[in-house]
């Protein structure tokens, strides 16, 4: 169990993919150049190789933490996480329609 004050640390945002390609040596790895409006631009990698194609990625919004500190994995640094179930295929959470880059998950 956390504290409502622990979970109010962790600020969720949705954002839209720009750009999307595999990590060259990686099984896992998928670089996306994902857009938070405000908060500009980053570079987020997600280990969703197995299940999606970059270019299905493309243009779709997910909900992403943002206040995570940068992360180096296979030399590049990730600078958020995608949210996923947790299921045999992961589904990236998503808003139920199109929204502004960068709005805030409540």
């Amino acid at each position: 169990m956390i504290t409502m004050d622990d979970f109010a640390k962790v600020e969720l945002r949705v954002g839209t993919i720009l750009e999307a390609e595999e990590v060259p040596g990686s099984e896992k790895l998928i670089k996306q150049i994902v857009d938070f409006g405000e908060l500009g631009k980053r570079q987020i990698l997600s280990g969703i190789k197995q299940w999606y194609k970059p270019s299905q990625l493309i243009g779709k919004q997910f909900v992403y933490v943002v206040n995570l500190e940068p992360r180096m994995m296979m030399g590049l640094e990730s600078q958020g996480m995608i949210l996923a179930t947790d299921t045999k295929k992961p589904y990236p959470l998503k808003p139920l329609s199109k929204v502004a880059s960068g709005v805030k998950i409540r």
